[in-house]
């Protein structure tokens, strides 16, 4: 699908860090564009997501500060990711930050859960995220630089009643993320699981769980620009972030 553009661009800098965001059009992926993009003026940020209404206006916010650009893509489909791939090498070429955070939950005991569902959630959340890294993996190596961040959760942790199918997925990005850290630590590419629990999002809507029981996704957000900020010497291999009140 083409890209959305957020006003007209001008060429990027040598040095500005190409960042790619997936599921940037709500939530925790749209806090992550709106820090970067106003804490490293100038960068560029190519935003996935499905709902490309939603991720124009997260580019819009963006671009007071940096060059942002929507990529409309269901993430579930491959042939989608690969086209994506090939639209934001093609315009800025390869993202010196890749940060999967596109995710989709269902909930449900194992006994009442659908094995077309279960899928489903893998496919969104575990499958989806080697897709995108896959995709931009080989120019990345040859580069030899970047930053990998894969969002797990604190159920890909621990084990949640009700959460058979969203366990599953958080804890194959859990071992993904660990699996490519070894592989890519050679090759000058860190590689961090991020494990949020609770935060404020739209999944969130019509609950009734009180948003103080909510972490703000601004603050999560603000745990990757950490992150990302330290020295090449210095690797987090994985951090974990819960409500003060504890999990829900």
């Amino acid at each position: 699908m083409p890209p959305a553009d957020a006003g007209a661009l001008s060429p990027a800098a040598p040095h500005s860090p190409l960042l790619l965001i997936t599921g940037a059009s709500q939530g925790i992926g749209a806090a992550i564009a709106r820090r970067f993009a106003s804490s490293l003026p100038g960068c560029r940020l190519a935003l996935v997501a499905r709902n490309a209404a939603k991720l124009q206006a997260v580019a819009d916010d963006c671009s007071t500060s940096a060059q942002a650009v929507g990529f409309p893509t269901d993430l579930s489909v491959p042939a989608q990711v690969s086209l994506m791939a090939n639209d934001v090498q093609a315009r800025w070429g390869t993202p010196d930050v890749l940060i999967n955070v596109a995710g989709w939950w269902r909930g449900g005991p194992a006994h009442e859960l659908s094995v077309e569902d279960f899928a489903a959630v893998l496919n969104a959340n575990l499958l989806s995220c080697f897709a995108v890294t896959r995709a931009f993996l080989p120019a990345m190596i040859a580069r030899r630089h970047g930053d990998i961040f894969n969002m797990s959760s604190t159920a890909g942790l621990q084990g949640f009643a009700g959460n058979v199918a969203y366990c599953a997925a958080k804890f194959g990005v859990t071992g993904l993320t660990a699996a490519l850290r070894q592989e890519l630590r050679e090759h000058g590419i860190r590689v961090c699981c991020v494990h949020p629990g609770p935060t404020l999002s739209p999944s969130w809507d019509g609950t009734g769980i009180a948003a103080e029981r909510l972490m703000p996704a601004e603050d999560v957000a603000q745990a990757f620009l950490d992150i990302y900020r330290l020295s090449r010497n210095t690797v987090v291999e994985e951090i974990v972030l819960r409500p003060q009140l504890g999990d829900i």
